[in-house]
C-alpha cells in the first residue's frame, strides 16, 4: 500500500533553507515516516537565485509570492526559513490558509508576536512546531531520557553556553544578523534561544533572570550583496551594528534550580560551541555539540573508587533516532538534527499528536529572551511571565 504524501512549500532558501531541504530529501529515504514529504514549492523574492536553489536542492517549482504559495490547495505544510522579521506575517498567512507550519527559531521578534502566532495556530487546529534542532541530537535526547528516569535526581544547576567566533574581525560586513530590525537581537536570539529552549526542556520553567549584554564592534562595513550562511563580502561605506555581540545571564528556575547562560560570537576558537552541564543530587550530565555524538554522565551512586564522568557514545540503535542510520560507532552530524526534527513533525501530523516543541514552546523562549533584554537594559532582576498552555512533553 502506497504511503500518503504531504506537499511542502518552503519560504526562504539560504542557510536554513539548505539545511531543511537536505532533511526533506533524506527523511523519507532513511527514516521512513508515516507519510512522504514532497518538495513541491520553493518560495523567495529573487527569481534567478530562487530557481538555482530549487534545482540544486530538488524542489519541483518556484513561487515569488508567499501569499499565493500558502493558499495553494495542494500544499499541506508551510516551512518558514526566512529572516526573523517576517516569521510572523508568513506564519499567520499560512495558518489562515489552514496549513501545518514548521518555523525556524526564534519563533518571533518578541513575546507579543509569539503569543499571537501560538494562539492563532491553536485556534486553527493545525500542527505547529519550532525548529529547535538541537533537541533532536541523539545525545541530547538521551540526556532528556536519563533526567526523566531520575538518574541525576533533583537538579541544582544548569550551565549553558553557545559560543562562536565568526564576527571577531571588525572588517566583517554588516549582514542581516547584525541588524535589529531584521534579526531582533544578535547572539541573544540567534544562539541563546537554543540553550534557553534546552534548559526549559531539560530542567524546567525559568521564573527570573538577570542579564548583561555587550556590543564590542559598533560599526562595520556595509554588505556588498545578500548572502546566506555565515560568510559575506564587504561593500562601500559603514553602518551601525544594532544588536548584541555577547550576553551573559543568571537565572532561577521554578523548581529551585539556578543557572547561567552565555552566548557570544566573539569567542575565538569556537565555531559552533553549544554546550551544557546539569548537576543533580544523584549525578551530572555534560554535552558539547562540537562532540555531538557523546554525552558525559556522572553517577554518584557508583562505588567511590570507580566514580568519574563516563562518556556515552550515543550511536547505538537503542539511542533516540539511531535506528535509521549506521552501525554503532559510525557517527552522525549537524544535518541529522534537522532530519529528526522534520521526521517528528510529520509523525505528529499523521498520528494527530501534539507536536513538540510547538509554538507555545517557542513563546516560552521568547518570554525568557525578552526578560533578559529588559534585565540588561535596567540592570535588574526581571520576572518571566508564565506562558500557557503547558508545552507538550
Amino acid at each position: 500500500m502506497a504511503k500518503s504524501k504531504l506537499n511542502v512549500a518552503m519560504i526562504g532558501y539560504k542557510f536554513m533553507g539548505k539545511a531543511h531541504s537536505n532533511a526533506y530529501r533524506q527523511v523519507a529515504r532513511m527514516m521512513h515516516p508515516a507519510a512522504e514529504p514532497v518538495m513541491k514549492l520553493l518560495v523567495g523574492r529573487t527569481p534567478d537565485a530562487l530557481q538555482a536553489a530549487a534545482t540544486e536542492y530538488g524542489w519541483e517549482k518556484i513561487e515569488t509570492d508567499y501569499h499565493k504559495a500558502v493558499r495553494r490547495k495542494e500544499i499541506n505544510i508551510v516551512d518558514v526559513t526566512t529572516t526573523n522579521d517576517v516569521h510572523k506575517e508568513v506564519v499567520l498567512a499560512a495558518l489562515k490558509a489552514g496549513k501545518h507550519v514548521f518555523c525556524e527559531k526564534p519563533l518571533a521578534m518578541n513575546l507579543k508576536d509569539a503569543l499571537k502566532m501560538a494562539e492563532t495556530a491553536e485556534a486553527a487546529g493545525v500542527k505547529h512546531m519550532v525548529n529547535f534542532n538541537y533537541r533532536f541530537c541523539p545525545a541530547v535526547a538521551l540526556a532528556k531520557q536519563l533526567i526523566d528516569e531520575g538518574r541525576i535526581g533533583r537538579i541544582f544547576h544548569w550551565r549553558g553556553s553557545y559560543l562562536q567566533d565568526w564576527i571577531i574581525d571588525p572588517s566583517f560586513p554588516l549582514v542581516w544578523r547584525l541588524d535589529k530590525n531584521v534579526a531582533g537581537s544578535g547572539s541573544h536570539g540567534d544562539l541563546n534561544a537554543h540553550t534557553i529552549d534546552l534548559a526549559l526542556w531539560l530542567v524546567g520553567d525559568i521564573s527570573e533572570v538577570n542579564a548583561t549584554m555587550e556590543t564590542f564592534v559598533k560599526q562595520r562595513p556595509k554588505q556588498a550583496q545578500t548572502t546566506g550562511g555565515l560568510t559575506a563580502a564587504a561593500g562601500e561605506g559603514m553602518g551601525e551594528v544594532t544588536v548584541d555581540d555577547a550576553v551573559i545571564s543568571l537565572v532561577r528556575f521554578d523548581n529551585g534550580a539556578i543557572g547561567t547562560f552565555e552566548a557570544s560570537r566573539f569567542a575565538a576558537g569556537h565555531k559552533n560551541g553549544l554546550s551544557f552541564e546539569i548537576n543533580g543530587d544523584k549525578g551530572s550530565l555534560r554535552f558539547d555539540f562540537e562532540r555531538m555524538n557523546e554525552l558525559e554522565y556522572f553517577n554518584r551512586e557508583d562505588p567511590a573508587h570507580a566514580q568519574g564522568f563516563r562518556t556515552i557514545l550515543a550511536t547505538e540503535s537503542i539511542h533516540p533516532y539511531l535506528q535509521a542510520w549506521w552501525p554503532p560507532g559510525h557517527v552522525i552530524g549537524y544535518e541529522h538534527g534537522f532530519t529528526h526534527s522534520i521526521y517528528s513533525f510529520i509523525e505528529h501530523i499523521v498520528n494527530d499528536t501534539p507536536a513538540s516543541p510547538d509554538f507555545w514552546a517557542g513563546a516560552k523562549v521568547n518570554a525568557v529572551l525578552d526578560a533578559m533584554v529588559k534585565s540588561s537594559d535596567t540592570r535588574k532582576w526581571i520576572g518571566v511571565p508564565v506562558i500557557a498552555p503547558a508545552v507538550p512533553v
